[in-house]
């Protein structure tokens, strides 16, 4: 495998038969469905975003890795995924941060929902934060390297052309508009 190791590809395979939770476009629960056909048939699931900030108010951006079906190599201002199909958003939200950063055992404040539609990635999208200052632990299948910036540095940054995931970016923005 050229751009991706044979464990980011046994994950990335294993991620998308998880059930995820199927909605409409009011985020009325429809049933559940693998992450793939989610996507193959344009259907919108459930995700969440968990913006990570030290106690400085810098956010924690990361580097999505290569093998990443959606945005691969892309800058994330948020930590986050799929909600499965037995999970709240809150539950979910606490998983991926834990999953992705190592962050665990942080209070997540609620900042809203906010519904992302673009070909491929139609998610309803719970937005969080949470504030740590320890250490990070990356997953190394789904994350590359991570840092902590300035938050409108991370939306500078997408406008001069940097590759920032867009649903993400909608979060901060989500959550920037309430600060």
């Amino acid at each position: 495998m050229d751009l991706i190791s044979a464990a980011e590809a046994a994950h990335r395979a294993a991620s998308d038969r998880e059930q995820i939770a199927w909605v409409d476009e009011r985020d009325q629960l429809l049933g559940s469905l693998p992450r793939a056909e989610l996507r193959e048939r344009g259907l919108i699931g459930r995700g969440t975003f968990i913006l990570l900030f030290n106690s400085a108010g810098q956010l924690c951006v990361h580097r999505r890795s290569l093998s990443k079906a959606v945005y691969p190599g892309y800058w994330d201002a948020a930590a986050g995924g799929m909600v499965q199909a037995d999970e709240s958003y809150a539950l979910s939200a606490s998983r991926e941060l834990e999953e992705e950063l190592g962050v665990s055992g942080v209070e997540l404040r609620e900042h809203g929902t906010f519904l992302f539609d673009e070909p491929g990635n139609r998610l309803w999208c719970a937005v969080f934060s949470a504030v740590w200052d320890g250490p990070l632990r990356l997953q190394p299948e789904e994350v590359l390297e991570a840092k902590f910036i300035e938050p409108r540095l991370a939306l500078a940054e997408a406008e001069a052309g940097a590759l920032y995931c867009p649903d993400s970016l909608q979060s901060l923005r989500l959550y920037l508009s309430q600060v």
